[in-house]
């Protein structure tokens, strides 16, 4: 059973068990005073006529008991006694008349069926009180008086309200079921197209699908800016997901294609080794021993250089990795006067053609920034590295300066620069400018991995180049005081 035929029948069994309650109030309330009016005038008249039959008791000069009905008696009341001494019975011109009588108890049960009753005569409502009359010396019971007033009229009341209630109460059951049933459809309608954009989501993987609603902002309404909220959101991260899968894809492909290089290296000089140093005479080349010997020096360098290679590739490989899965490294205050002079020292000893210039440190006194000794020392070293590498001739410069609350740590080179069209991308995985592709050695995961380290520092870098001058690098950082040695 769908939502909206159960809200339909809940809504409909609510209004029917409210209206039974009520009309069964209303017409209770009713009939209670109604009879209640009824018995009041019954008990009047049975007090009347009561006295009449004590009197004519005490007074008989025949056989039987008599009542004397008073003149004011309404027409409407009808009265019987029974005479248990004499077994006689008495009734009321009126009542006989009508040539009927109302049925009454034996002797034994006339004390017990005192009181109000209805009774049916010949199809006729009657309403009436029977008492007994007693000896007022022995007490004994002589006869049973029944005073009973028609009540048609009551009846037919009764019965119209309990039909008027019963029609209208049923009327009001069907209408109202219609009714809720039309409005449940309605409010129910902008969920079925909650459920028609999900089906088109899962029939078409169509996440920009957003569903219309320009009704209240009621809970339904809710709802749905609920659902294109979570629309929304998937899309996001569908989006992302599709780019992460694109980016490994990418990645794997640029991966394989550095490893081949080494490894087609490493495989032809080792074929060339093992035919060099065959025991088979037919396979050796025909070389006098010094060049045999130059040969081999020559492939085991080959072999030792690519194999270099290959372990930088696969540590820069296992960088970004970490990166990837969200993982951090731990932090502390460093100064950096210290770093960074030990970094320049260093780099002075690194393969290059340029000019190693560095600038005056002493600025840095007293500077710390939150870090990673080794993480920092590799992303300044990845920066000059690729400084020296794209500057044939000319100077690399190394130096800082500071700005309000940061540090900026400057490498500039006078080399070949490069395209401002360029620069967005030159922190892509395997990325390298087209004019040095084959021409300088390199992955393309250097400027990677400096640009992860940057930010899990919160820093920031800053790239002006223009192609044939060079380019410079900043690296920002933000400034943090050392806790106070106790």
């Amino acid at each position: 059973m769908s939502i909206r035929l159960r809200l339909t029948a809940w809504y409909t069994a609510i209004l029917a068990v409210t209206l039974i309650v009520f009309g069964s109030a209303v017409y209770g309330v009713v009939h209670f005073n109604t009879y209640n009016s009824v018995r009041d005038r019954l008990a009047q008249q049975y007090n009347k006529i009561k006295p009449t039959v004590v009197l004519n008791w005490n007074d008989r000069s025949g056989n039987y008991l008599s009542f004397s009905a008073p003149s004011d008696l309404a027409s409407q009341t009808f009265v019987q006694m029974i005479d248990y001494v004499n077994n006689k019975l008495s009734v009321s011109e009126n009542l006989g008349a009508l040539k009927i009588k109302f049925p009454y108890p034996d002797y034994d049960q006339s004390v017990k069926q005192q009181g109000f009753k209805s009774v049916y005569i010949q199809g006729n409502p009657f309403y009436l009180y029977q008492g007994t009359i007693t000896e007022s010396n022995t007490g004994q019971v002589v006869a049973l008086l029944q005073v009973a007033i028609y009540t048609g009229h009551e009846v037919e009341l009764l019965t119209l309200l309990r039909n008027i209630l019963v029609i209208s109460a049923t009327i009001m059951i069907i209408v109202a079921s219609s009714l809720g049933l039309f409005l449940a459809r309605k409010s129910m309608s902008p969920i079925g197209n909650v459920i028609e954009a999900a089906s088109q989501i899962q029939n078409g993987q169509d996440l920009s699908v957003r569903i219309d609603y320009d009704g209240p902002q009621d809970e339904v309404g809710q709802l749905i800016d609920t659902v294109n909220s979570m629309l929304g959101r998937m899309e996001g991260f569908y989006k992302n997901l599709e780019e992460s899968y694109a980016t490994q894809r990418r990645f794997v492909s640029d991966a394989s294609h550095e490893l081949r290089t080494p490894l087609t290296t490493i495989r032809g000089n080792v074929d060339l080794l093992e035919k060099m140093w065959s025991d088979e005479e037919g396979d050796r080349p025909k070389l006098d021993e010094a060049a045999l010997k130059q040969m081999t020096r020559e492939a085991i360098s080959d072999i030792a250089d690519e194999s270099k290679r290959m372990s930088r590739l696969v540590g820069d490989m296992l960088s970004l990795a970490r990166a990837d899965t969200g993982r951090t490294f731990d932090k502390q205050p460093i100064p950096l006067e210290i770093l960074v002079e030990e970094v320049a020292r260093r780099a002075q000893f690194l393969p290059r053609q340029a000019d190693w210039i560095t600038g005056d440190f002493s600025i840095l006194n007293g500077v710390y920034v939150n870090g990673n000794k080794d993480y920092m020392q590799q992303m300044l070293f990845i920066f000059i590295e690729n400084a020296f590498k794209y500057t044939p001739e000319g100077e690399v410069t190394f130096d800082a300066l500071l700005y309000e609350d940061q540090v900026g740590i400057r490498i500039a080179d006078t080399g070949i620069g490069m395209d401002k069209d360029e620069v967005p991308y030159i922190f892509d995985r395997f990325y390298r400018a087209d004019q040095s592709r084959g021409m300088t050695e390199g992955i393309g995961l250097g400027l990677s991995i400096a640009k992860w380290i940057i930010e899990e520092l919160n820093g920031s870098v800053e790239v002006v180049t223009r192609q044939g001058e060079g380019t410079t690098f900043i690296i920002w950082l933000p400034v943090v005081f050392p806790v106070p040695l106790e």
